[in-house]
């Protein structure tokens, strides 16, 4: 080979080595810069996060790597509410308040290129452990009232990093937390734990894009949200905007012991964390009552208006169909405060209380629920106006439920043959055909009920009952029992025959001398009636 050749080749050999031990020392160099650079880029961050929150920020480390462009970490971000700092106490306050935010730990990367004057560009910012506990209003204060932050390093480089502007195109977080306290004593905070949330058009002066995956604790199921969020309100968090449409699938209501069902329910929201309008509705092909177990189908649609710092609901109305029957409720769900003796802030449940009309029901939808067979005590349309309490607790519900109201039944027939055959009799005697008695008209005879009514304790009770058929009026009042369908009423009862007429042939002959001390108040008989036993064996008499 000419001597020229190998001079080149070894000159060549002799720029790339150089070329290789400058790379590494310039990747040395950056890296030494970086690390160098750390401190200061964790000051800006605190800095920045201090005047956008006006709160004390506080970051245990951040740390910055350049192997493959820039890597940077940070672990145990707090960020406290305003005005306050950690470990202090709230006035008026005997607890120490807790931080706005606290994160585990952060990681995103950027190029390493810039240009001076436009922002570096992120792509994604993960975060884990993400915790926000949003403090009630009153505990919030102005903030001009806040502590000014710790002035920043000064110097060329600190120049220099102060002027770095970021923008960031998505948040990705996993195993997040928020809660929302409440300032009413004996009520416990809303808590929601998000298993996934994607934040993107990441702005803090305008709204941000997310969808979220939440873990809902009772009854238990995954809820899917998307909507917008934003601008961030820094002096109370709780007004910041929320807008969005959720799906909630398969949530198992047999977690409240004494209902059973699948609920799923969809719905859109917006208002502020604090103070929400949802319009939704939900559907449970399977709703029962646990203690019965005959399911009806319930379908409902809402008008909420929602308390974040509490979970307390307002319902401008529910729109409900049980079976065939639509009905609809107007009332609220509010937190139970502590029963007298417990220490406040433990679970105490919710109060449920509602002002229920039915317009245009069926009797036997209702009556179903707590029919182990299937099959109602009673049909006939359903007219219904009753307040509807629900109180906390571990009782079945039918046990706590309180009702209270008024209603009208018509074109009523009884399930049971033996006591709709003896309520066709009494109509037919009341009208003076005995003979018809036994026959098959007796058991077309149709009824119509109104009265005033109360549930309490798992019991019907009637004070005031007036059952009404062709040739008779019946004035009742007694119990139902809703678990053994125990009967107990008694009352009394006008026909419009007179006694002689009621009994018929030759008995009926015997009995018109009598027929004076029967006729009463302008009926033709008047006597005292019971109905005793069970709805699944009625006794029903007369008392002369």
């Amino acid at each position: 080979m000419p001597l020229g050749f190998w001079r080149r080749h070894r000159i060549f050999k002799w720029f790339a080595v150089s070329l290789l031990i400058a790379l590494v020392l310039l990747g040395i160099a950056i890296d030494i810069a970086a690390h160098r650079a750390e401190p200061f880029l964790r000051v800006l961050i605190v800095q920045r996060l201090e005047e956008h929150f006006h709160a004390r920020v506080e970051l245990d480390s951040f740390h910055i790597s350049v192997a493959h462009g820039l890597l940077a970490e940070g672990k145990g971000l707090r960020i406290w509410p305003p005005a306050s700092v950690a470990g202090v106490a709230v006035p008026g306050s005997n607890e120490a308040r807790n931080p706005l935010v606290t994160l585990a730990e952060f990681h995103f990367r950027a190029p390493i290129h810039f240009v001076r004057g436009k922002p570096i560009h992120i792509w994604a910012i993960a975060l884990d452990g993400l915790r926000i506990d949003v403090p009630p209003r009153p505990h919030l204060t102005h903030a001009a009232d806040v502590e000014a932050p710790a002035p920043s390093p000064s110097g060329r480089g600190a120049a220099l990093l102060a002027g770095l502007r970021f923008q960031i195109d998505s948040v990705q977080c996993n195993n997040a937390r928020l809660t929302l306290e409440t300032s009413v004593p004996g009520k416990e905070p809303l808590q929601f734990d998000i298993k996934t949330v994607r934040i993107t058009h990441v702005n803090a002066a305008g709204a941000m894009e997310y969808a979220a995956v939440l873990t809902n604790p009772r009854p238990a199921g995954l809820i899917t949200a998307k909507g917008t969020m934003g601008p961030w309100v820094v002096e109370d968090p709780g007004e910041t905007p929320v807008a969005g449409a959720y799906r909630f699938d398969h949530a198992d209501l047999s977690v409240f012991k004494g209902i059973a069902g699948i609920l799923n329910s969809t719905g859109k929201y917006q208002g502020t964390l604090r103070a929400m309008v949802v319009d939704g509705t939900t559907d449970t092909p399977d709703f029962a009552l646990t203690r019965f177990g005959t399911a009806v189908p319930l379908h409902t649609s809402f008008h909420a208006r929602v308390d974040g710092t509490n979970g307390d609901t307002w319902l401008e109305p529910v729109t409900a169909t049980l079976g065939n029957s639509q009905f609809t409720a107007r009332g609220k769900i509010v937190q139970a405060p502590a029963p007298a003796g417990l220490k406040a802030g433990g679970p105490h449940g919710h109060n449920l209380n509602l002002t229920v009309d039915v317009e245009h029901g069926q009797i036997g939808d209702f009556m179903r629920l707590t029919s182990r067979s299937g099959q109602p005590l009673l049909n006939g349309t359903l007219h219904v106006k009753t307040d509807f309490e629900l109180s906390p607790g571990s009782n079945p519900v039918d046990e706590r439920m309180r009702l209270a109201g008024s209603f009208r039944l018509e074109d009523a027939q009884f399930s049971n043959p033996k006591l709709q055959e003896r309520i066709g009799e009494l109509s037919l005697r009341g009208q003076g055909m005995p003979d018809a008695a036994k026959t098959a008209a007796a058991a077309d005879v149709r009824s119509t009920m109104e009265g005033d009514f109360t549930i309490k304790d798992g019991d019907v009770h009637l004070p005031h009952l007036v059952y009404i058929v062709p040739g008779a009026e019946i004035d009742l009042h007694g119990a139902y029992g809703i678990d053994g369908g125990s009967l107990s009423f008694s009352g009394t009862a006008r026909m419009d025959a007179t006694i002689s007429h009621l009994v018929g042939g030759w008995k009926g002959w015997l009995l018109k001398p009598v027929d004076p001390l029967f006729r009463k108040d302008g009926a033709g008989t008047k006597v005292k009636v019971h109905v005793y036993g069970t709805r699944k064996d009625p006794q029903f008499g007369v008392d002369f």
